[in-house]
């Protein structure tokens, strides 16, 4: 059965070519409610992330998780000033890393392009269960690394916040005229036929 389109998304979002609901009703709000994520949903959300297409199979994505207040507070160490503004009040925080080698040992030219298709997934599940999120790349990645122990061998990817969503007038005053779901350019401005004229 087709989504309907949220009531916001209807307002600021329209398809050039038919598409499924779910990817225009997946936007990336900041503000998150005060309320828990049940470990079944977030789990749930893990899984389908785990379930993206990946080179020859390796499946290089790993998924660091903050969701204790121990654990939020080290991760918010790392987290720009302006993205601690609303990250604060998010749930939990995943940072998202990648195995920059596979399974021989041999550099692995598509972690970074699996463990995007990985987000995706987390992303659109997460919304099919109710819940908002917002990947940032505002944060200091060597200082996550430090923090958070992650080996040479991976990269750090994204870092991405997830929850339900709250009210705009949580948000600073700076942050409220943003908190709504952005457009896209056109197919026709991103696809090229046979070769790449620019």
């Amino acid at each position: 059965m087709q989504e309907e389109l949220t009531n916001v998304v209807k307002a600021h979002r329209k398809a050039e070519y038919p598409v499924s609901s779910l990817f225009l009703n997946r936007w990336s709000p900041r503000s998150f409610a005060d309320r828990k994520v049940r470990d079944e949903d977030l789990y749930a959300v893990l899984e389908a992330a785990c379930w993206a297409p990946s080179a020859s199979n390796e499946q290089p994505w790993r998924f660091i998780v903050a969701k204790s207040d121990e654990d939020l507070k080290r991760f918010d160490q790392f987290i720009a000033p302006g993205n601690q503004l609303w990250t604060r009040r998010a749930p939990v925080l995943v940072l998202f890393v990648s195995a920059t080698l596979n399974q021989k040992g041999q550099a692995n030219r598509f972690h970074a392009f699996d463990t995007g298709a990985a987000w995706a997934n987390f992303a659109l599940q997460a919304n099919q269960l109710g819940l908002v999120t917002h990947a940032m790349g505002g944060f200091d990645k060597e200082m996550a690394r430090k923090l958070l122990h992650i080996p040479d061998e991976f990269e750090v990817q994204a870092l991405v916040a997830i929850g339900y969503q709250g009210e705009k007038d949580a948000l600073p005053e700076q942050l409220q005229a943003r908190e709504l779901p952005n457009g896209r350019k056109p197919v026709s401005e991103r696809m090229f036929e046979g070769t790449m004229n620019v």
